[in-house]
């Protein structure tokens, strides 16, 4: 069985990915945190990793396009999970019992409005969606509740209090498959791509590239930059492209690999959204 490392506990997001992508022939290794679901990677405790990069509402998970390049880690694929937020806890409560809503912080930006209604609530930042769930039921923590998803409260036997909280309905996070080594992907199968290079802080530098992609065909579906601490005003860029044949993307990457500086292939695998 492979194992697969996820960000979170069972019951989470990240939980529902493995399931939906890789069916239920897996073993978990669930990771409180990012850097240790690289470090399952890079130590070899698991063979692949599920890794959020980015949310129709709160945009790009930025520390995580820096910890793909550092740790040389390789994009093999991506799944887009629609999002849906509810409020659980124990049996027999209602919201007007609930002192305390502990959940992930990007949970709980996602769910703000719903909760500027119900002033008597405190917010509380906390590591795992998931995991908040576990705790209440473990602990019976009454007056006490998770945002998560409704797998969770199954898993751990809780009461869903409202369902869909989430602001924005139409609300989606996309995750990339990460391991250590290149994947083997087909040429046929391959139309996306995920690309790192740097540029110079100077005028027309990043246009030059785009203008590259744009003759080349290329569909531009993601730009994300990052500042090169060590380097004062130079920066490095993210960027996902699609494209219709192969062969337009491999014109394109050879003319960037001397446009740019570091350049580097981060993942080319098939595009989730078709």
């Amino acid at each position: 069985m492979k194992k697969i490392a996820i960000q979170g506990i069972q019951g989470s997001n990240h939980h529902i990915v493995a399931q939906n992508y890789y069916g239920n022939d897996i073993t978990l290794q669930e990771c409180l945190s990012f850097d240790k679901l690289v470090d399952s990677l890079t130590n070899n405790h698991s063979s692949q990793g599920i890794m959020a990069i980015e949310n129709t509402i709160a945009g790009s998970i930025i520390p995580n396009y820096a910890l793909i390049d550092k740790n040389n880690l390789h994009i093999s694929g991506e799944y887009y999970l629609p999002i849906h937020h509810h409020l659980m806890g124990l049996d027999n409560q209602k919201i007007e019992d609930i002192t305390e809503v502990c959940s992930h912080p990007m949970a709980l930006l996602q769910c703000k409005e719903f909760f500027k209604n119900y002033k008597h609530i405190k917010l509380i930042e906390d590591v795992d969606t998931a995991e908040v769930a576990k705790r209440i039921s473990e602990n019976k923590l009454k007056g006490v509740a998770a945002i998560a998803p409704k797998i969770a409260a199954e898993i751990f036997d809780l009461t869903v209090i409202e369902d869909e909280i989430q602001t924005i309905k139409n609300n989606a996070t996309r995750f990339v498959i990460l391991q250590t080594e290149k994947p083997e992907n087909g040429i046929d199968s391959i139309n996306k791509a995920s690309l790192k290079f740097e540029l110079d802080h100077k005028r027309g530098s990043l246009a030059a590239i785009l203008n590259v992609m744009s003759d080349c065909k290329l569909n531009l579906t993601k730009i994300q930059s990052l500042p090169k601490i060590e380097t004062p005003w130079k920066y490095s860029f993210f960027v996902d492209v699609t494209f219709e044949t192969y062969n337009d993307y491999a014109k394109a990457k050879a003319i960037i690999e001397i446009m740019a500086e570091d350049f580097k292939i981060l993942g080319e695998y098939k595009n989730g959204r078709l």
